[in-house]
């Protein structure tokens, strides 16, 4: 039997998964990271913490798995996106705490080039806003503020890349510096429609393309490992995916106008529209959702940079409680927010308003006022944020969505997933396998390695989901978004 062995590194954590061939999880293992916080707006990772983190699950499943390890066929790996990593060309030594993609450290370059009039160009080559939310201001800000670094880039001994990038550099013990497509549409430096870097946008943020990773497609080898001895012998690392395109593909929606919604520390709604470039609403990206034997897939994105995010920030900055496990229960037990709204401007807001100088503020408190308004507060404001994203996506692509396939950890909240399709007006269809990104790495490495033939053999694999439909009063729903949009006026 061929099992499929995933990593999903994501902003909050690494994890481990054992797959069978259908996309069943048989075993999985998780290890959070810390978030380090320099400075106000700014947000960093340890690498050395999460390599460290990723053999530690690895071993976690392997030795529960010892039967399991001579059918494991590849390794696949599914990542948080624009989190940046520059690190020694020939150990992998990180020469940086990774530069995460709430931190706002590059908006001042980001504002210099949108006042020189260059976001329409960029956002023709990439889909993307001038936004410290991507990497290359990132890089650049390294660039300019970390003259070893520099020196390390212009002698070619130090390197970028997203986080793909780092962990495939060390699971090859170095032999391997690339990245897929879908993490390299993510920088701000790649052009979607020619799928190679840009050197002109590499001049803009002075980043040199040599020291930017090779490029491929998700369903692509990307070497060998045999994670530093804990398999018994080396095995391809098959399937590399943004975490966002991976679910989407996971979901199965590989046909224009379908979409889905990944809940996690922030909240990535993908809405494909085929083959073709097209340039995205106002509040929007167009993502490249795959590519495909030299065909690319596009999808317009809505990016919302903080929500189950907040609800950590309630746990570790605020300590309203001790585990996650305990939010649904806390705001259950209030009959609604009794007026109360959290707007998680933390790091400003992303999609609809690109606000970054807005800043996080909980309204509508009174002496009434108690924790659980807050917690239930915080869950609803991950609901309001999908719904301003689904109205301005619907209306930019002239589509009007019955469905949406939803994935994640907070899918487990089945308050959350309740109040987001009545907010939204629509039928949530959530996956019973909340990761779904690690499972869209997965199935891109079966693919490639000729498990499956197509696609559609892929999208005819039975999807265990269920299914949330709208019932709270229409105007009920009404009045609460109102509220949320007048404390949206207050923030602003």
């Amino acid at each position: 039997m061929s099992f499929v062995l995933a990593l999903d590194q994501s902003t909050s954590a690494t994890k481990a998964l054992l797959f069978d061939a259908q996309g069943r999880v048989l075993d999985k293992a998780s290890r959070e990271h810390r978030q380090i916080y320099p400075q106000p707006g700014w947000v960093e990772h340890d690498p050395a913490e999460i390599w460290d983190n990723t053999l530690a699950v690895i071993r976690e499943v392997a030795e529960r798995n010892v039967e399991r390890l001579s059918g494991v066929v590849c390794l696949s790996l599914s990542n948080q996106r624009e989190t940046v990593v520059v690190f020694d060309r020939a150990t992998g030594e990180p020469l940086h705490n990774a530069i995460v993609w709430q931190c706002r450290r590059g908006d001042a370059l980001c504002r210099e080039l949108r006042e020189q009039g260059l976001d329409g160009w960029v956002q023709s080559r990439t889909g993307l806003k001038i936004d410290t939310y991507f990497s290359a201001s990132k890089i650049a800000w390294l660039m300019r503020e970390r003259p070893r670094i520099a020196a390390g880039v212009a002698d070619g001994s130090a390197v970028f890349g997203t986080i793909d990038t780092f962990l495939i550099h060390r699971l090859t013990g170095g032999r391997v510096f690339a990245t897929d497509c879908t993490n390299a549409s993510r920088t701000l430096l790649f052009d979607v429609g020619r799928l190679a870097w840009d050197a002109e946008l590499c001049g803009r943020f002075s980043v040199p393309v040599d020291a930017l990773p090779e490029v491929r497609e998700s369903a692509s080898i990307f070497g060998t490992t045999d994670v530093a001895g804990l398999l018994p012998g080396p095995v391809p690392i098959a399937g590399v995916m943004g975490d966002s395109q991976a679910s989407l593909f996971a979901q199965g929606c590989f046909g224009e106008g379908t979409a889905k919604a990944t809940f996690g520390t922030g909240t990535s709604v993908l809405l494909n529209i085929g083959g073709g470039f097209k340039l995205p609403p106002e509040g929007a990206v167009t993502a490249l959702a795959r590519v495909s034997k030299g065909r690319p897939a596009y999808a317009f994105e809505g990016l919302v940079n903080y929500s189950a995010a907040t609800l950590e920030w309630l746990k570790n900055q605020m300590g309203l409680f001790r585990e996650i496990s305990e939010v649904e229960a806390l705001a259950t037990a209030v009959p609604d927010n009794a007026g109360v709204y959290l707007v998680p401007a933390f790091a400003g807001l992303s999609a609809p308003r690109w606000a970054p100088d807005a800043r996080a503020a909980i309204l509508g408190l009174s002496a009434h006022s108690k924790r659980e308004h807050v917690v239930r507060a915080a869950l609803e404001s991950i609901a309001y944020q999908l719904r301003d994203v689904l109205d301005m996506m619907r209306d930019g692509a002239g589509l009007s969505l019955r469905a949406l396939h939803a994935d994640g950890g907070p899918t487990r909240n089945s308050f959350l997933m309740q109040f987001t399709s009545d907010i939204t007006g629509v039928d949530l269809m959530v996956s019973r396998v909340a990761e779904s990104s690690p499972l869209g790495a997965a199935m891109n490495g079966l693919l490639v390695l000729g498990h499956f033939a197509s696609e559609e053999e892929l999208a005819a694999i039975p999807r265990r989901t269920a299914v949330f439909h709208p019932r709270m009063d229409a105007d009920q729903a009404a009045r609460l978004y109102a509220g949320w949009l007048a404390a949206l006026a207050r923030v602003l």
